[in-house]
Order: structure tokens, then C-alpha cells, then sequence
């Protein structure tokens, strides 16, 4: 048996630019953090060559092209474990439509525990891109590249996607102190609302021509906040934060509703200097920064929804249960 833990991810600053129909034209970057929320994947070796494929529901099949869970078959079309296994996913938050990145964690991890199952060791750089294969190539899903990558490699990252497809990650150099406070100073709410991304995101997707200098500005946020963050001065990224929410809004129709405005309002009346809708919008969690001393006047004007605690994740994707006969 292999069990996999896989982080979910917050993502900061970038987001909308790591899309290929993007960055293949104007190169794209991404500030993102994993964060000590997971996805866990587990694989058993069955007595049989039967499949049973364990999540929100429970499939047994006995060939691979049955298996209806389109991200595990395409794992394990991928990694060659295509009979006689049991495949089981878990989650610490509602997995589906969280914007935390479950999907690319789901498959991230997926893949990490059955190359485990066959005792091959892979390394980060080689999930994603698998991952990203499986979703963006194989599954044509409307999606980024930034969860995938994260996913594998963790931490708080600095994810560079070149116009020649080559994607570039290295971790992002702050203060500890500094990288603790920002932390401390983000809070997690979710909106009581969870949603398919999909039409989200295809409505992302196909207005990327005209939403361009959008996507500049969102691109130019991002290094300014790399910048700012290496000079120590992490207010100034709540601060921007509220900027690039204000343009991720003008990305898709229905990334924002009056709920989620209503939220980030109370938030901001409280003391809060700037936020964003995790992932694709539409519902999920709400990310709030609040400077030191209104943490709590937050909560508390936001009382009505549920806190996720959190602190970042320095590890990706790993194996945390490998027992073989």
C-alpha cells in the first residue's frame, strides 16, 4: 500500500497568466504558496485484476476505459498500472470546486502514488508536467499550469512559464520573518459556495484576446509584489492584492457575484487591506489580508462563515505510507 499526501495551494499574485493560450504568446508568472491543507491518494494492490476506484462515489470496473473518474484513469494510463489495484482519493476541504487546486493535487497525486506502486521514484518536475498533460493535453480541461506545479514542488514559489513552453520554478526568496507575518496576515473564508470552474475558466479561456492588457497589468502586479516582498514590505502585497482582484474581476462574467462583493466589503470595512476569490471565482474561499491588529474586527464582520486556518507548506507532493510485501 502507498499513500500519498499532496498540498493544496493559495495562489497570490499571476493567476489568469498561466494559461498556455497566454503564455505561449507573452510568457506568464505566477506568486503562489501551498499551504498544509491536502489531497491523500492511496493505492492497494488487489487480489484480482479488477479496478475499484474510491472517491465521492465508488466504481468497480474490470478495464481501464471504464474507470469514470477521468483524472485516476488518465494517471494510470500514464504510469502503466491499469489493472488489479485499488485507487482511493481523500480531502482535508470539499474537493471539488474549492479553489484551493484540488484538481491538479488530485492528479499530482495520483500519479506520484502509482509510479510508487510500480517502486519508481520520479521527480516534482515530472509530475507536473504529467499532470498537466493529463488535464490541459489528454482532457483539453480549461485550466492553468500553476496548480500542477505547486502541487508537486510546494513551498512558496516564484512559477515563470516562457513563451516556448518552458516553466520555470524556484522558491521565493523572503525574509523568514517576513514570510511568517504574511502568513499570519492571511485569512481563509469560505463562501459557503462550492462550483464547477469549468464554464469559468472556458469563459477565461476564450476571452484571452481581448482581455490581454489585463492580463499585462495582472503579469506586471505579480513581479511588482516578487519586488516588494524581497524588500520587506508586506503590506504593500495586501495592498496589491485588492489591485489584482479589481482586474481578475474583468477576466470572466461570473468570477464575482454580489455575495462574494458583499463578503470582501465586510472585509475591507473591517480593516482588511485587500483579497481575492481563490481560483476561478464564482465561490470557494475567499483569501482576506489583514494588516497586524484587525484580524480579529475581520472575523469577527465575517463571523457568519466558516475560518480555515492555515500556515504554508514548505513540502510538495510526497509519500507518506509505503508498505510492500
Amino acid at each position: 500500500m502507498i499513500i500519498v499526501q499532496t498540498p493544496l495551494r493559495v495562489s497570490l499574485f499571476g493567476g489568469g497568466t498561466d494559461f498556455p493560450a497566454y503564455y505561449r504568446q507573452e510568457g506568464g508568472c505566477v506568486l503562489s504558496t501551498a499551504i498544509d491543507k491536502y489531497v491523500f491518494v492511496t493505492v492497494k494492490e488487489r487480489f484480482d485484476d479488477k479496478l475499484r476506484i474510491g472517491y465521492t462515489r465508488t466504481e468497480m470496473v474490470d478495464d481501464v476505459s471504464e474507470v469514470q473518474h477521468d483524472l485516476i484513469r488518465e494517471a494510470m494510463r500514464k504510469t502503466g498500472v491499469t489493472r488489479g489495484v485499488e485507487v482511493s482519493t481523500m480531502a482535508d476541504i470539499p474537493s471539488a470546486g474549492s479553489g484551493l487546486g484540488s484538481s491538479g493535487a488530485v492528479t499530482v497525486g495520483a500519479l506520484h502514488a502509482l509510479y510508487g506502486h510500480r517502486g519508481e521514484i520520479v521527480p516534482a518536475e515530472q509530475l507536473a508536467r504529467q499532470a498537466c498533460e493529463i488535464e490541459i493535453d489528454i482532457l483539453g480541461k480549461p485550466v492553468g499550469v500553476q496548480d500542477q506545479y505547486i502541487a508537486a514542488h510546494g513551498g512558496l514559489r516564484w512559477i515563470e512559464m516562457r513563451p516556448d513552453g518552458r516553466i520555470c520554478v524556484e522558491r521565493a526568496v523572503f525574509d523568514p520573518q517576513l514570510e511568517r507575518q504574511l502568513g499570519e496576515n492571511l485569512l481563509l473564508f469560505f463562501t459557503g459556495v462550492t462550483r464547477d470552474s469549468a464554464s469559468i475558466l472556458s469563459e477565461q479561456e476564450a476571452n484571452i484576446e481581448e482581455t490581454k492588457p489585463v492580463l499585462r497589468a495582472i503579469k506586471d502586479l505579480a513581479c511588482q509584489a516578487r519586488e516588494l516582498a524581497a524588500q520587506g514590505n508586506v503590506d504593500a502585497i495586501g495592498r496589491m492584492l485588492h489591485e489584482s482582484w479589481l482586474l481578475k474581476r474583468r477576466l470572466a462574467s461570473r468570477i464575482t457575484n454580489d455575495p462574494i462583493d458583499e463578503i470582501y466589503q465586510a472585509a475591507r470595512r473591517a480593516g482588511a487591506l485587500g483579497g481575492k476569490i481563490t481560483g476561478a471565482g464564482g465561490g470557494g474561499f475567499m483569501l482576506i489580508y489583514c494588516p497586524d491588529g484587525r484580524r480579529q474586527a475581520v472575523r469577527q464582520a465575517l463571523q457568519g462563515l466558516r475560518e480555515l486556518p492555515f500556515r504554508f507548506e514548505s513540502d510538495g507532493t510526497k509519500v507518506i505510507f509505503n508498505y510492500r510485501r
